[in-house]
């Protein structure tokens, strides 16, 4: 015969399983919408002046934990399926991962500070990728100016127009998860 205690942690077991699903589930979703729009957008995508699309979901650690595994993940399979050299899967990818932790970091602040994470991040290896891995033969601080205006671009202007438009719903769609 099942206790009260015995069934109230039977609840919180299967609470901490439906979070963790909750969890991977957005996660799963923000790396494929990451991937669908980069592939989309892939003659934007890649190159000195870069405008991804994809790179408005970057805002996305604002609201949901999930939003950093997920944009890693979807950042490294589009950058693959964009037909990126090794060195731009892995650092690209890693800045991605930096800039949504410090956008996880920076939640409770002002919406404002949200995406100055990654694009901080993409400024500063972007460019390294661009003129050691393809051998881009501009200088390193122009190319820190392309890249930046691109991002100030996607992850700025368009990553703060996506805020908006999720804030007012942010308890339907971000559900706590962990």
């Amino acid at each position: 015969p099942s206790t009260r205690k015995t069934k109230l942690k039977e609840n919180r077991i299967m609470k901490n399983s439906n979070s963790k699903v909750l969890y991977l589930a957005q996660a799963a979703m923000i790396a494929a919408i990451y991937v669908v729009l980069t592939v989309l957008g892939a003659s934007l995508a890649f190159g000195e002046v870069q405008i991804r699309f994809a790179e408005a979901l970057t805002i996305l650690p604002a609201f949901t934990p999930a939003a950093i595994p997920g944009l890693f993940i979807g950042c490294l399979l589009g950058n693959i399926l964009g037909g990126a050299i090794v060195p731009d899967i892995i650092f690209g990818s890693l800045a991605t991962l930096i800039g949504a932790f410090f956008t996880w970091q920076l939640r409770n602040k002002s919406k404002y500070l949200a995406p100055v994470p990654p694009i901080v991040a993409n400024i500063i290896v972007v460019p390294f990728v661009l003129k050691y891995g393809y051998q881009v033969p501009l200088p390193i601080p122009f190319m820190m100016l392309t890249v930046g205006v691109g991002e100030v671009i996607s992850a700025g202007v368009l990553g703060l127009i996506v805020y908006g438009a999720l804030n007012k719903y942010k308890g339907i769609i971000f559900k706590k998860a962990l």
